[in-house]
């Protein structure tokens, strides 16, 4: 998705978190060797806290948005809940961890 939509305009950032089962418990160097392994291209930030007190101030922004609540509560719930943010800064949809990335990309054209 990434390589087919940068060109537009799309950015990926990922977040790495391990506060869910102790996915993500390695340095951020292991951490982006981990991701080139899946040639992953997108930018790839340091390991943040998504829930909580400590929760990353993006993060807390994104889930109080409108369009950016959760349901049955507000906490992400698992690694992989996506945001789509527009070009104007504002959140226009939140996807559960299960959503496919094709989910996402169904929804992109209105944006880009």
């Amino acid at each position: 998705m990434h390589a087919t939509y940068a060109e537009k305009g799309l950015r990926i950032l990922g977040f790495p978190c391990n506060q869910f089962g102790k996915q993500e418990p390695g340095t951020e160097e292991q951490i982006k060797e981990f991701a080139k392994g899946y040639h992953a291209e997108f930018d790839l930030f340091s390991k943040i806290d998504v829930n909580g007190e400590n929760a990353h101030p993006l993060w807390k922004w994104m889930k109080e948005q409108p369009k950016g609540k959760g349901t049955l509560g507000n906490n992400i719930k698992w690694n992989f809940t996506k945001f789509l943010i527009n070009r104007e800064g504002q959140v226009v949809k939140r996807y559960s961890p299960m959503n496919d990335p094709s989910v996402v990309e169904g929804d992109l054209p209105s944006y880009l």
